[in-house]
């Protein structure tokens, strides 16, 4: 019976009131706390770095109060300057807060070198699928008399030689020696 007449008392309801109004202001006070800490209205726009040297994009970021991490160097791509920025994330015009690391993917300074297989003595329609498919572009053509006819008997590269097991650069224009196969130019079929 006492429990249920203080809570009807004014004692109580002062109680509950002072419990509300310190919680209430407990949370504003947290929240305004919180986005002072975590500095809510404050973001810097993300620049453009695409093309950039790793020089000028460590200074851009710098002055923007921005850090950087090097993930990745992608395939060679020849749009781009070697050792420039190729990818970014986050994008440019996003909105990141200070000391924010931007992740970089910078193109390498030349086309990563592959290994010359063993096409000689396989057809031309053979050794052009093997040296595209590893990424190598096919040239000009130079027949020399021999019995296959266009089998590939060299690769040479500015009239210089090619061996199976050399290292080249992906994208090389590779020239192809092929056998004439003894056909005699004034013979009509």
């Amino acid at each position: 019976m006492k429990l249920f007449q203080y809570l009807k008392s004014k004692e109580f309801l002062r109680t509950i009131i002072l419990i509300v109004a310190i919680s209430l202001l407990l949370v504003l006070g947290l929240a305004k706390w919180l986005g002072h800490y975590t500095k809510h209205d404050e973001r810097i726009l993300v620049p453009n770095l695409e093309k950039l040297s790793l020089a000028e994009t460590e200074k851009i970021l710098s002055e923007n109060r921005l850090n950087f991490v090097v993930i990745d160097s992608a395939s060679f791509n020849p749009k781009f300057p070697p050792q420039s920025v190729i990818e970014q994330n986050p994008l440019p015009g996003d909105f990141v807060k200070e000391n924010r690391k931007i992740y970089l993917t910078l193109n390498p300074s030349d086309y990563r070198k592959v290994t010359v297989p063993n096409v000689l003595d396989q057809t031309k329609r053979q050794v052009t699928i093997q040296l595209k498919s590893l990424g190598f572009r096919i040239g000009k053509e130079r027949y020399i008399k021999d019995l296959g006819r266009d089998v590939v008997r060299e690769l040479e590269i500015n009239r210089k030689e090619v061996k199976p097991g050399d290292q080249l650069p992906k994208n090389t224009v590779i020239d192809l020696v092929l056998g004439d196969g003894l056909i005699n130019k004034d013979t009509v079929y």
